[in-house]
Parts: structure tokens; C-alpha cells; sequence
């Protein structure tokens, strides 16, 4: 059995791991010249833990994890608001959970995968055709791939599902929010090693995530109505717009955008679609279902759902239909919990009133306190 996958993220390269496993062979052909490096940090648990566990690669996330000593939020002048200890976020994202850098999840993947599986890079899907015995793909680079199954893990803008599905409007639910993230070329001066520091002001977020090893991740999230732009624009000209009168060390993190080799700059936006396969054709990950970062559970999911996915084409042989029907009905429960959860968030993420801020953060500020912290460091780590 041959699948070709279309896209060389987390999803897209953990489907190939667990169909290499399950016998079949893979081709991924990705937009990008080469791999990317960087992105956020995410909260790592859940179905994904446990699928990295079954699919060999937990121990090489575990290597690159990294640890927050202090998670310290600010008021806008810098001072410090209040924070949380390494103690007391490891009691909030519980002991099956670890902190790792979206691209370090790629760069595990990758060296699971690249001596078994061909990445053709630069190169994008222009055609699919199937019938009941295989998918063709039209290639960018004139060639015709056959397969029995085709996998789109192209991500939010997926061009699989606007060729199969239906054009991206029809799917996408914009949660009037945009992120931009990049790699700092340099620690700031206010964020001291092992830290993560954050502010948030007048319905914006801005936080910077020291990682160890020299990496500095600089966050923005805001509210779109603060400006008239879209992911087409330039963010280099957007950032400064929304966050030029905001003080701490903002005016240091804006620099940053000159050296930045990467940016990610998007809408904040969930794709929700009553479907996720048509024939020989499924989508994964944040092409299926984007729950945004607002769960944050979205690299837990890509690999959770490719794991799923493998398990159900084995124990399906010669039966796509059926396979991609369990592999739904088994895993869309525990999108539309995340969806639901990232839609009411909305509503409170960077709120711009400063007393629905304080109630935001209330929770966080109980969670800093000794009796709280005890609490759920018996209830969620050592029970």
C-alpha cells in the first residue's frame, strides 16, 4: 500500500512514521525549499504523548523539552504582576505532558522518517483524480503520483481540501484573533535564562519564551480589530502598528523582526468541516480541524490523529472506506471538545478592559499560591 502525503509538518510527517510502521510506503511533497525550524512552544500531552509513546519517538521529544523555571506576567509598565514557579506550571500541565518548541517536534520526526520516506520540497499538488482503485496526484513539478490513499496535511490554508473539499471559506471559522511568532536573534535584556515573560494590554498579548540553548521565541497575539491587516501583509509593518505605544521590553522584542529569519503570521482560525475524508482522500491535522492555539492542543492532536489513523488503516487492510470511517468517528469527539473549548477562550484571550483581565488571570494568580499549588501537585502529579 502506498500513501502520498501532502505537507512535511507535524502531521504530515507523523502520518508517515506510522504507516512506515504499518507496512505501507510514503511520499511527502511540501511547499517549502526545506525544513523549518522554530514556532511556538506547546504544551505537549494527551493523545499525542501517549501515540509519540506507542510510535517509539517519546524519548527524543523528552531530549528536547525544555523547562520554565518562572512564568512571570507584567503590568505595562515591566514591573512584575505576579508569577508562577517551575513547580506550579508542572502541576498544571500534569506529569504526562512536557514543554517543546513546535519545530523540535518536526526535527524528531524528520529523523524518525527521512532515510524510509522521500520529502520532495518545493513542490505542490495541482490535480487529484481517483477512482475506486487509486488517487492520482498532479505534481508542481510535472509528474503524476498514484497511491492508495492520499493524505492532506497541508495545514489552516490547505490546498488538498480546496481542490477535493471545496474552497477554504466554506471550512474556515476565524476566531477575530492574529499570532505572529519568531525566533529572537538575542535574550532580551528583561527575560532572565529559563524564564518566560508576558504582558498583556488593551485586548494584546505579548510574551517571550527563553528555551535554553541560545533560543529566544518572541509571541504576539492580539485582537484584529486593532488593525485592518491581513496574513497578506507585511508584519513587519503590522507589529510595530498594534504594538508601538507598548512599553517593558516590546520596543526590543519589535527590533528583533529585521534579523528574524521566519515569521509566522496568520488569523487565528478553526477549520470545521462535517467531513474528513472523500474517497481516497483524508485530511489531517490543522487541515481537517485547526483547533488554534487557543486549546493548545493542536500538536497533540496531529500526532494523536496520525497514530489513529495508522492503527485503523492496519487493522483495515484493503478497506480505506471503512478504515477512514473508525479513524472519524473514533477521533471527532475529541476535536469538537477542543473546538468548543478554543471558542470560549476566545472570548477572555488578552481581554482589552483592565478588570476582565484581572478576572482572566485570577485563576493563575490563585494557582501561585502555596495551599493551591499543593493541591494540584497531589491531585494531577503524584496522584
Amino acid at each position: 500500500m502506498r500513501a502520498i502525503i501532502v505537507g512535511a509538518g507535524i502531521a504530515g510527517q507523523a502520518a508517515a512514521l506510522r504507516l512506515r510502521q504499518a507496512g505501507w510506503e510514503t511520499l511527502i511533497v511540501e511547499r517549502a525549499p526545506g525544513r523549518r525550524g522554530g514556532g511556538y512552544g506547546v504544551t505537549f500531552g494527551g493523545i499525542g504523548y501517549d501515540a509519540a509513546e506507542r510510535m517509539g519517538i517519546l524519548p527524543a521529544l523528552k531530549d528536547r523539552a525544555f523547562i520554565t523555571n518562572e512564568l512571570v506576567y507584567h503590568k505595562p509598565d515591566g514591573r512584575r504582576r505576579f508569577s508562577l514557579t517551575r513547580e506550579t506550571i508542572a502541576a498544571t500541565i500534569g506529569n504526562r505532558s512536557i514543554s517543546i518548541l513546535r519545530g523540535d517536534i518536526e526535527t524528531v520526526l524528520y529523523e524518525a522518517i527521512h532515510d524510509t520516506t522521500e520529502i520532495r520540497f518545493a513542490t505542490t499538488i495541482k490535480a487529484v483524480d481517483q477512482d475506486e482503485h487509486a488517487v492520482h496526484v498532479t505534481l508542481s513539478d510535472n509528474t503524476t503520483e498514484h497511491a492508495d490513499l492520499l493524505i492532506g496535511a497541508d495545514g489552516l490554508h490547505s490546498t488538498t481540501r480546496a481542490l477535493v473539499f471545496g474552497p477554504e471559506e466554506k471550512y474556515r471559522l476565524d476566531l477575530d484573533h492574529m499570532v505572529a511568532v519568531y525566533m529572537l536573534a538575542r535574550k532580551p535584556s528583561g527575560i532572565a535564562e529559563g524564564t518566560t515573560g508576558t504582558l498583556s494590554q488593551g485586548g494584546r498579548t505579548v510574551a517571550v519564551i527563553n528555551v535554553g540553548d541560545g533560543r529566544n521565541v518572541a509571541f504576539f497575539g492580539f485582537r484584529s480589530n486593532h488593525t485592518a491587516g491581513h496574513p497578506t501583509d507585511n508584519p513587519h509593518t503590522i507589529l510595530p502598528q498594534v504594538y508601538g505605544d507598548m512599553n517593558w521590553i516590546v520596543p526590543e522584542v519589535l527590533q528583533g523582526l529585521e534579523s528574524a529569519g521566519s515569521i509566522y503570521f496568520d488569523t487565528i482560525s478553526q477549520i470545521v468541516a462535517d467531513r474528513w475524508s472523500h474517497g481516497r482522500v483524508v485530511l489531517l491535522g490543522d487541515a481537517a480541524w485547526c483547533v488554534t492555539l487557543f486549546a493548545g492542543y493542536g500538536s497533540a492532536l496531529a500526532i494523536g490523529g496520525a497514530g489513529l489513523l495508522g492503527t485503523a488503516l492496519e487493522t483495515n487492510p484493503g478497506n480505506i472506506h471503512t478504515a477512514l470511517t473508525n479513524w472519524e468517528t473514533q477521533l471527532r469527539p475529541e476535536v469538537a471538545k477542543k473546538q468548543k473549548l478554543a471558542r470560549r477562550v476566545k472570548g477572555v484571550y488578552a481581554p482589552a478592559n483592565p478588570l476582565a483581565l484581572w478576572l482572566t488571570q485570577l485563576p493563575l494568580r490563585l494557582a501561585s499560591l502555596s495551599p493551591v499549588r499543593s493541591y494540584m501537585t497531589r491531585r494531577y502529579i503524584k496522584g
